[in-house]
């Protein structure tokens, strides 16, 4: 019992060292040349739209005497205000939205019932099928102009909204077909086997495990087939010849071509045709970033 007692103690283990800070890197001379590159880069990107912005708010007098680069002298509303009732902007606006966020929406359905049959179904010679989507995605509009022009006069949708938006709907589809067959063509196959094996037909392995799935990926080409279809400007031009159907795009370029406009109401123009879409994009800038990077860690 003493000799329990007479025991030495043992010493208290020794407190685990402090976690050493973790030193940042320090930059070397390339990373500071890509720093800088990038951030001119930037600028060069940034400028033609400082410049738009601030040419829309100077009085043709300014512009006169000082040019494009210098600061306006008092806050110039006119310009906005002559484009914004001469092509009735707010219809040109509806026609553009309408027309872009139609063609996205019917887009993403084609090329996701195309792509899903492709990639995911048993479909004979399915890479010649890719390749043809492929090339038809590569045909320039102007080989387009005159079939599709004879074939709407027949139809009798010329000068009709609907025109613009089968012909953009099938050529986003080309190639939302083309680059979906690639993402299903690697689509786990045991997922589909156990939705197979609880009863699930092809349609619903389709809309409740294909769909979910490949969201992110369909989010991104909403967003894009949105941004390419309201810049598109020879078709809308071709087809849509009456004011009422025009897009913004094209009401800027035709009042441009009337010569009615100086050069802040022009600068006006664009910059009432650029808001839209930089607002769009804005909004869903944190979906299409998490869209590009869903696969990147799996």
């Amino acid at each position: 019992m003493s000799a329990t007692l007479d025991r030495p103690r043992t010493a208290a283990p020794a407190e685990a060292p402090r976690k050493l800070k973790r030193q940042k890197p320090r930059k070397t001379a390339t990373d500071w040349i890509i720093l800088v590159v990038a951030i001119v880069i930037g600028i060069a990107i940034a400028f033609p739209f400082l410049l738009i912005l601030l040419n829309s708010f100077k009085s043709p007098a300014d512009y006169n005497s000082g040019g494009p680069l210098q600061l306006p002298t008092s806050f110039y509303t006119d310009g906005i205000v002559n484009f914004w009732s001469r092509v009735n902007f707010p219809e040109k606006l509806w026609n553009s939205f309408f027309i872009s966020g139609t063609v996205a929406v019917l887009s993403v359905v084609l090329s996701v019932l195309n792509a899903y049959a492709l990639g995911i179904g048993r479909v004979k010679a399915r890479t010649w099928i890719i390749v043809l989507f492929l090339l038809a995605n590569m045909l320039p509009q102007e080989a387009l102009l005159y079939p599709l022009y004879n074939m709407f006069k027949q139809v009798g949708l010329y000068d009709n909204v609907w025109s613009v938006i089968i012909i953009f709907t099938v050529i986003q589809s080309a190639f939302g077909t083309y680059l979906l067959s690639s993402v299903y063509g690697t689509f786990p196959k045991e997922i589909l086997e156990a939705a197979s094996l609880d009863g699930a037909g092809r349609w619903r392995i389709l809309w409740r495990v294909v769909v979910p799935i490949s969201r992110p990926t369909l989010s991104v080409l909403l967003i894009f087939f949105f941004i390419w279809t309201w810049n598109e400007f020879l078709i809308p031009l071709t087809f849509l010849v009456s004011n009422d159907n025009q897009t913004v795009p094209v009401a800027i370029s035709v009042l441009q071509g009337d010569r009615l406009m100086d050069v802040t109401t022009t600068s006006a123009s664009a910059l009432l045709g650029l808001i839209p879409t930089l607002i769009f994009f804005l909004i869903f800038q944190r979906t299409l970033t998490r869209g590009i990077t869903a696969g990147a860690v799996k």
